[in-house]
């Protein structure tokens, strides 16, 4: 409990170093995590159902080889793209706002070194040292925050590819009835 304590005293320390802005990186920071759990919990858990649903209802057509069939086959494999692909775009632009974010907070922190340097001239050079600090810090939270959003974003888009490509390839003629497989892919 105290370190719990400590921690949540050194991100309220963080936050006052790092201005205003910190809030708004924070809370894009929290909706770019929780989207993208919820992409790698919808993949890895609930997608598997959805496949086996799709590859049910390819099982049961009578013909899988008329122009009609044909079309089926690509909405089956459109509706699943588009409910794998939820939510991405939204990361990728999550993703990009936040070291947008870090430069809007380094331009603020700058402008009050600039109201520092107006009061009291360049001679207080501690002063100024603390408030270039202060206004870098918006910036490190937002790049580190961009960067390791990047990596998960990959990894999901490699997913997506993934599943949808193991569908076109199950939904054919020759291979409906084989049993229905999940894919194992590695983080």
């Amino acid at each position: 409990m105290i370190n719990l304590h400590q921690s949540w005293e050194q991100i309220l320390i963080f936050i006052d170093q790092g201005g205003n802005v910190i809030w708004g990186i924070s809370l894009v920071c929290l909706l770019l995590w929780s989207l993208i759990i919820e992409r790698y919990c919808f993949i890895k858990l609930v997608y598997p159902r959805h496949l086996k649903n799709f590859l049910l209802e390819w099982s049961e057509r009578a013909e899988k080889n008329s122009w009609r069939a044909h079309k089926i086959r690509e909405a089956m494999i459109s509706e699943a793209n588009s409910q794998l692909r939820t939510f991405v775009s939204t990361i990728k632009t999550l993703i990009a706002i936040c070291p947008l974010l870090g430069l809007l907070g380094t331009v603020t922190g700058m402008v009050s070194v600039f109201d520092v340097i107006a009061i009291t001239g360049t001679s207080d050079a501690q002063a100024m040292a603390s408030g270039i600090f202060r206004a870098t810090i918006p910036t490190m939270a937002g790049l580190i925050i961009a960067l390791s959003g990047l990596y998960f974003n990959a990894r999901i888009a490699h997913l997506v590819e993934l599943e949808t490509s193991k569908l076109a390839d199950r939904l054919t003629p020759d291979n409906s009835s084989q049993p229905v497989k999940t894919a194992e892919a590695t983080p």
